[in-house]
């Protein structure tokens, strides 16, 4: 199993790229960052450093969007990157939940991810595609073996059959194993369909963990306070699936929608962050299911079953109180664990 590290963009953009730098020593393969132009600072630049600095680390966002860039400029700087540093860049992709509508506009629409998720790939390989204005371009210095893998981020059932069929990769953020087994099946039946071998499709789980010197009530309490926020972000996503699909139709199960009926708004200055006040709604039953909490030896049983269900990578999103200690916890005991 591989490991990703994911942060937020916050300044100083130092701190970013130290603990890049502090996860790849520590046996981490991916470096991962929230893309939203308006909360957090520009990642594009921040990665250069990262990739500088690093030796092996592959890194993107987790995850870009289709609109807040056009398709081509964001090619050009996946390929940018992998000119200088060779191919060692991801581009995550989905609707732009926070980058969207903080700026006053709707997330994307499957459609337009589907064909940024052609033109990214098509350009960042040299090959030639249209972006959207009706003329086909392609880059003229984009070298021979040059790619750049397209992710998705995905939950409801068109979004699933969607990555399946298209993208490269899959991105699951939450850690709850029923789901996570679900939407694998879901993914992958998709791609069989299209005709694609569905073991081409990488799967990235995505979720906070937090380390806990024992299971102790007092410790488990104070590392789900840390990891809540999860459970908020992730609802957004959620009541936009309850509002097109319904609840309780069998479109979407239960088990992921049941949860945000307390749910009475979101302010996306806390988006992300621990102790966010708009997630007091998330039940410890929620946290423990969407993320990694407890002792190390919990979280290595943990990514063992997620890893039997098929998971190729964990991400883990690192903003807490304890953000070295984890990195340094996974890459002593966690990670040789898992990886043994």
């Amino acid at each position: 199993m591989d490991f990703g590290l994911v942060l937020q963009t916050d300044p100083p953009a130092s701190r970013v790229v130290e603990l890049m730098q502090r996860a790849e020593r520590n046996g981490f393969s991916h470096g991962w960052t929230f893309d939203s132009a308006v909360l957090w600072q520009e990642p594009f630049v921040i990665y250069s450093q990262i990739l500088a600095r690093t030796s092996t680390l592959k890194i993107g966002p987790m995850v870009t969007n289709p609109g807040t860039r056009t398709w081509e400029v964001t090619a050009s700087t996946f390929a940018t990157l992998n000119d200088m540093f060779g191919n060692r860049t991801v581009c995550g992709i989905g609707r732009g939940d926070s980058a969207m509508r903080v700026a006053g506009r709707r997330p994307n629409t499957l459609a337009r991810i589907s064909g940024a998720m052609k033109v990214i790939r098509a350009l960042g390989r040299g090959e030639e595609a249209d972006p959207g204005g009706g003329t086909a371009v392609r880059f003229p210095w984009v070298k021979p073996g040059a790619e750049v893998p397209v992710w998705m981020a995905a939950y409801g059932p068109r979004a699933l059959k969607m990555t399946g069929e298209e993208a490269d990769g899959f991105i699951l953020q939450l850690a709850d194993p029923y789901l996570t087994e679900y939407m694998v099946k879901a993914v992958r039946d998709a791609a069989e369909a299209a005709g694609r071998d569905p073991s081409e499709v990488t799967v990235c789980v995505a979720a906070p963990a937090y380390v806990t010197d024992d299971d102790s009530p007092a410790a488990l309490a104070h590392a789900r306070e840390q990891c809540r926020w999860f459970g908020g972000m992730v609802g957004n996503h959620v009541a936009d699936l309850v509002v097109k699909y319904g609840a309780r139709t069998g479109a979407v199960p239960g088990e992921l929608t049941d949860y945000i009926k307390a749910r009475q708004g979101y302010d996306y200055a806390h988006h992300g962050r621990s102790g966010n006040p708009d997630t007091q709604f998330v039940p410890d039953e929620i946290v423990d299911r969407f993320c990694l909490i407890g002792t190390a030896d919990q979280h290595i049983e943990k990514l063992n079953a997620l890893r039997a269900l098929g998971v190729d990578q964990f991400a883990l999103y690192d903003m807490h109180d304890a953000q070295e200690a984890v990195i340094d916890l996974y890459g002593t005991k966690i990670i040789p664990a898992v990886n043994a």
